[in-house]
């Protein structure tokens, strides 16, 4: 009897760990938050996605003339890669309050661990915000396109509003349509724009090209989360149209960006290095449609955002090369 009762008492004391299942209560992370913990929030593989438009938008700038106009490239760089850690943040705050977090697969939030409190991470997911804001106040009175101002507001309403607020879009399936037009066609021509006041050619297909990269990560993320995004309610493309259709939609959206490099090399041969980025497109497009545990997507995510990079670079090279 009293081993019997030793062994149900070492049973009982063991934690009880969620795998993505929705029907059990995640575990409250014990101890106190290091810098790894904060740097992990602010999701440094999404980064590369803020870095890319900017990176072609210049480059597609520098393809109309001689000049480099790099302190108001820098300045871009500042506003779009702040903007995506302030919506990091916000996005951990939103996410956390209503639990959509405490059943996911990926890394622990700071909000959902319990470990932060709510009203900490919002302030911080701000005051990247507000950083951002700062830079593209600058960008404006350089430039002295004014009108840029409100350009800016809309940007931080839909990054607020992507989690955050009554009704988020984010949660009706409409995430892949702000992604891609704010990630990649104003991240990108707003970049080109503020350094030559034009919108060359290259500069729409570059824009087109890193909306698709941003949608697709995007999709990687919410087939990571799928089941617990339909458990909580949480309504997300991948969600509404299913796991198969997720994976298509996918492939096409982390193919067509080549087909695009291969068009703009008629015009700029070095474009064909883009190609180059598939050997991280390619294996992403392969664990999306060959992975049996939903952490595995946490690896594709990082490979597409990486070809994002490349594929970005390439084309700045074939702008200015």
């Amino acid at each position: 009897m009293a081993a019997s009762s030793n062994r149900k008492k070492s049973t009982q004391s063991k934690p009880t760990r969620t795998s993505g299942n929705p029907a059990r209560k995640p575990i409250v992370e014990a101890g106190p938050v290091t810098a790894r913990d904060w740097i992990g929030a602010a999701r440094l593989r999404t980064l590369p996605l803020a870095v890319a438009p900017v990176v072609i938008g210049t480059g597609a700038a520098r393809s109309t003339g001689p000049e480099f106009h790099w302190v108001i490239a820098l300045a871009c760089l500042a506003v779009a890669v702040l903007l995506q850690i302030g919506v990091n943040f916000t996005n951990d705050y939103s996410d956390g309050i209503r639990g959509t977090d405490a059943q996911r697969v990926g890394p622990a939030r700071l909000t959902a661990s319990g470990r932060v409190k709510p009203r900490t991470v919002l302030v911080i997911g701000l005051i990247f915000f507000a950083l951002a804001a700062a830079a593209g106040l600058a960008i404006v009175i350089r430039t002295g396109q004014w009108w840029m101002l409100a350009v800016g507001a809309v940007c931080i309403a839909a990054a607020w509003f992507y989690t955050g607020g009554k009704r988020p879009y984010g949660y009706y399936g409409l995430g892949e349509v702000f992604v891609f037009v704010f990630f990649g066609l104003v991240a990108t021509l707003g970049t080109t724009w503020v350094q030559i006041f034009d919108l060359p050619q290259q500069a729409w297909l570059g824009a087109i090209a890193a909306g698709l990269f941003a949608c697709a990560v995007l999709l990687a993320n919410n087939l990571r989360d799928i089941d617990q995004d339909r458990a909580v309610g949480k309504r997300t493309l991948s969600v509404l149209i299913g796991r198969r259709a997720t994976q298509v939609l996918y492939t096409v959206f982390v193919l067509v960006p080549f087909a695009i490099s291969s068009f703009l090399a008629l015009l700029f041969p070095i474009a064909w290095l883009a190609l180059m980025a598939l050997l991280a497109a390619l294996p992403a497009i392969l664990i999306v449609w060959t992975y049996r545990r939903a952490q595995e997507l946490v690896v594709a995510l990082g490979l597409t955002s990486l070809a994002a990079l490349l594929y970005a670079g390439a084309l700045f090279w074939a702008f200015v090369g």
